[in-house]
């Protein structure tokens, strides 16, 4: 199995200032206000009145908050961060039900991606890349458990994540249910599948999980999915990296509905 290779935040790009709003008071502003942000940096040991509202806040804007040591926050180099960085968003991300609608007012039949877990920014980038090429309308990701969608993540992808939609949700199995209501299909890759891919009908409106390499696809997802599927190797392996296996599943996909 290839696995990825987890960068820390000095080896990766520091983000630009004018991408960052130091103190919990301006960032929940901020939130208020429109602004969308990516992620909130908060000092692990920070104690504040006001953490409670970012808190309610955040959720209610489906922001997620990771609670960091103050050396990462000092990593920023944001002066009078007072213990907390709003990291703005690179990324507009749009609302499911909205895109869906749009998708289907335009004659297409839909074609989504769904991440659960997979946090490897060249992955994500690859990803979104490969979905782009082969007619994916959107990507679905969770607010919690995602690599961060910030210029490393842009760059990788080489521009295909500001050309696809990209619909941050709560949780993926509220999207799973979403997706049902509005007559999508959902399916997975799964190694001890019966079914090969090729036997599988990919022509009908459709989403498609894939997990993380380490730990796959959560289990509560997989019995919410319509139906699974394996994609027959030569010889027997481990797994398949994430993108790469993406990129059959919907080259697959393309085929199908080509033909």
């Amino acid at each position: 199995m290839v696995r990825p290779n987890h960068k820390t935040f000095t080896q990766q790009h520091r983000p630009k200032k004018n991408l960052l709003i130091g103190g919990i008071s301006s960032v929940i502003e901020a939130l208020k206000g429109g602004e969308q942000l990516e992620r909130i940096y908060l000092q692990n040991n920070l104690s504040s009145p006001d953490i409670e509202e970012l808190r309610f806040v955040a959720a209610e804007y489906e922001v997620p908050i990771n609670k960091v040591p103050f050396e990462k926050l000092r990593n920023f180099n944001l002066e009078n961060n007072k213990g907390c960085i709003g990291l703005k968003s690179k990324i507009h991300y749009q609302n499911l039900q909205d895109v869906i609608s749009l998708i289907v007012e335009n004659g297409e039949v839909p074609l989504l991606l769904m991440l659960d877990g997979v946090t490897d920014i060249r992955n994500i980038g690859a990803l979104a890349r490969t979905a782009y090429c082969c007619g994916v309308q959107a990507i679905i990701v969770p607010s919690k458990g995602v690599g961060t969608l910030g210029e490393d993540a842009m760059t990788t992808s080489a521009g295909a994540l500001e050309k696809i939609a990209v619909c941050r949700v709560k949780t993926l199995q509220e999207a799973i249910n979403e997706l049902h209501l509005n007559g999508i299909k959902v399916m997975a890759s799964e190694m001890t599948a019966s079914k090969n891919i090729f036997d599988v009908d990919l022509k009908i409106p459709l989403a498609i999980i894939m997990g993380s390499e380490d730990k796959g696809i959560q289990s509560v997802l997989y019995k919410l999915c319509d139906e699974q599927f394996k994609i027959p190797m030569q010889n027997n392996f481990e797994s398949l990296n994430v993108s790469v296996a993406a990129g059959m599943i919907l080259y697959e996909v393309m085929r199908q509905r080509i033909i």
